[in-house]
């Protein structure tokens, strides 16, 4: 029988997630204090964040169970589907396999309520009453925003600069969901203030947005800050794609042999692939490829240096072990706003290095036209962010048909472009600037 659509029963979300510290061959580099450059512990981080999720953060345990609560509002939109795009497959004439695991039905519309819902039900165990946060392109923002009205929970958004020009819908969504949103930087903190006082025009980045959001929560005593991607925590809850997928492709009897997702911080790509990158550790399937696809206008992974650095702008984060641009990189206005961070997830930037992923990065061009051929063959319109993961599974599927190789590919499409549509219409008249990236003078924050 020829499968499109491959379907789990909600009774299949997953239980527990997956933290693949405990499969690591080497432990973390830890994070460090900002201030004193030693390793920080669980005191230095109550300030912002509840003990749970500090616990999740350094856990080494290889399964850490989904409360109750949190798996009954997964419910909603879990287990997501798994496609077959075969319209896409004809479309190119290839004898690979394309998959693509969609993010996209959850009602902020991504992969993000999987952490938000998480994040918001361990804040109002811990007594909180409001969470502060940044957002790119406004699905961090939107799930969180949609995750505190389930809990109760005040919320405000610093929403880049550019993002919140470019995207008015995502704003009136999460304002919908009872989220206070203001543009990044503001005049609200002293982290906005400095930023505006160097540079009155500045597009903002996620690095100056985490400064503010981090300063509101250490200067209110009823408030904590919420992360959408790089630590550890939010990885972790991220693991329910991957664990859903592997359950989907061992429903078909298949595994892949390609797996890409579009990566900014690296939460969707991360909870999507880190299941899979256990078996390449453990030395299951050594020739599974895992690919993270970024922004050539952004480009940590593929330009980027490994080494310590700030995870916001100012300097009030710890210091994280990972690939970055340095923490001051103000990367050029893409429509793919979640992707413009200058840094990436500790966990992935390590299992990167180690080589056990790999990394592309394209130019607007390049992932809007594969955006195109995707909705006028599988219908679905994507976010910029997610339209990478198209780009590079179009790629692959085009080296199969050179080579005449019958492989799976499977990409993490991470959530639907309704609220993009002026992206596309820049592309549909010709209007796409593909921004450019300036090497910078990446500063070491030793």
């Amino acid at each position: 029988m020829k499968r499109t659509k491959i379907l789990l029963d909600e009774n299949d979300i997953p239980k527990k997630w997956y933290n693949i510290q405990a499969d690591l061959k080497t432990p973390m580099d830890p994070p460090l204090h900002p201030q004193t450059r030693q390793p920080i512990g669980p005191d230095d981080l109550k300030a912002i964040f509840p003990m749970e999720l500090i616990k999740q953060e350094v856990s080494r345990d290889r399964y850490i169970s989904i409360p109750s609560e949190v798996r009954e509002i997964y419910r909603i939109w879990r287990p997501s589907p798994l496609y077959r795009a075969r319209r896409l497959e004809k479309a190119l004439k290839t004898p690979a396999e394309i998959y693509y695991k969609w993010e996209g039905v959850s009602p902020a519309g991504s992969h993000k309520p999987n952490s938000a819902v998480a994040q918001a039900y361990y804040n109002k165990k811990a007594g909180i009453e409001r969470l502060a946060t940044e957002t790119g392109a406004g699905q961090w923002g939107s799930a969180l925003a949609f995750a505190t009205q389930l809990f109760g929970l005040q919320c405000r958004v610093y929403m880049v600069k550019c993002s919140y020009e470019q995207k008015p819908y995502r704003r009136i969504l999460m304002e919908t969901w009872g989220a206070e949103v203001f543009p990044s930087p503001t005049t609200l903190t002293n982290a906005g203030r400095e930023t505006l006082k160097k540079d009155p025009q500045t597009s903002g980045s996620l690095g100056i947005s985490i400064s503010e959001a981090v300063e509101d929560a250490a200067t209110h005593d009823n408030t904590n800050y919420a992360l959408g991607s790089v630590l550890n925590h939010v990885v972790l809850h991220q693991t329910v794609i991957g664990l859903e997928l592997k359950k989907q492709f061992e429903l078909m009897d298949k595994y892949p042999d390609i797996i890409c997702g579009c990566v900014g911080g690296g939460s969707n790509f991360s909870g999507t692939s880190f299941p899979f990158v256990r078996d390449k550790i453990m030395g299951k399937k050594p020739d599974l490829k895992v690919v993270s696809v970024e922004p050539l206008a952004c480009p940590s992974l593929t330009a980027g240096e490994y080494r310590y650095d700030y995870g916001d702008s100012v300097g009030l984060t710890p210091l994280l072990k990972m690939y970055t641009l340095g923490h001051d990189f103000v990367p050029s206005a893409i429509h793919a706003g979640g992707l413009r961070y200058h840094g990436d997830s500790p966990l992935l930037s390590k299992l990167t290095k180690e080589g056990y992923m790999d990394a592309l990065a394209y130019t607007q061009q390049e992932i809007f036209e594969a955006a195109m051929l995707f909705a006028q063959t599988e219908g679905f319109i994507v976010a910029p962010e997610s339209a990478h993961a198209v780009r590079a599974a179009i790629d692959f599927a085009k080296m199969c048909k050179k080579k005449n190789e019958k492989k799976i590919i499977v990409f993490s499409n991470s959530g639907h472009g309704h609220f993009d549509l002026a992206a596309y219409d820049a592309y549909l008249n010709h209007k796409i600037v593909n921004g450019e990236y300036k090497k910078p003078l990446i500063k070491t924050a030793q």
